[in-house]
């Protein structure tokens, strides 16, 4: 596997928000067992500050805002399109949309990506045999079961479409970033964002709870996933 595809992914999980937190704790205890009590209340209090504060609604939508509204959803569908990519598995969430644009372009092509990652069946697969299941036809999915990340996504693409447009799903966190890699490659991606994570019933007086604590670590993946796709000249 690509010593650089590795690295980002060990880089990304250590420096996550919670396994920040968590860190920050575990140097406190180790402060704390070395009766060094002053650092270990300084780390243990910062430790517990930054969980509660990632966990806590406006904190989290303020890192994933930016992300989710530079897109917005694809309500008025283009009739000239013949592909529709699904970037990544995801048919609980970012499925619903391609549903909903293949009933509106029953005659375009639906290009299924992801590969295997800790499983043994890629996800480019899964998804294909899903949609087999409830009626379309396997001569309507094109599957991309080989690239492992959304610039490979692109290259791949590139080799299909050449110039031609195609509508482009995923999550609206991702789809900046998404669409600066495909761009890069010289395509024309349509985007379709779904899988919106701020919702309207969020309060500002709420518990900090785990569903914030994960729309603050996809919101910093995001960024470091921008960050690093600049500093390799991907976008």
């Amino acid at each position: 596997m690509d010593f650089a595809f590795i690295l980002k992914k060990v880089i990304s999980s250590a420096i996550m928000p919670l396994s920040f937190g968590l860190i920050l704790a575990l140097i406190g205890l180790i402060f704390l067992y070395k009766n060094n009590l002053k650092k270990a209340k300084t780390y243990l209090t910062i430790s517990f500050i930054w969980i509660v504060a990632i966990s806590y609604v406006p904190i989290s939508n303020f890192l994933i805002a930016p992300l989710e509204t530079t897109y917005k959803k694809l309500d008025i569908v283009p009739k000239d399109v013949n592909y529709i990519l699904l970037l990544g598995g995801d048919m609980e969430n970012r499925a619903w949309e391609l549903l909903r644009l293949h009933h509106k372009l029953p005659n375009a092509k639906i290009i299924t990506s992801g590969y295997e990652g800790r499983g043994n069946i890629p996800e480019a697969i899964k998804t294909a045999n899903i949609l087999y299941n409830i009626g379309i036809q396997k001569s309507s999915i094109i599957i991309h079961d080989k690239p492992k990340d959304t610039k490979e996504e692109a290259i791949k693409i590139k080799q299909l479409l050449k110039d031609e447009k195609f509508i482009l799903i995923t999550s609206s966190y991702h789809m900046p970033r998404a669409i600066a890699l495909f761009k890069k490659e010289g395509l024309h991606p349509i985007p379709a964002p779904t899988d919106f994570k701020i919702k309207d019933r969020d309060k500002v007086l709420s518990v900090p709870n785990g569903n914030n604590i994960k729309k603050s670590e996809i919101a910093i993946h995001e960024y470091i996933g921008l960050i690093w796709a600049k500093l390799r000249g991907q976008i």
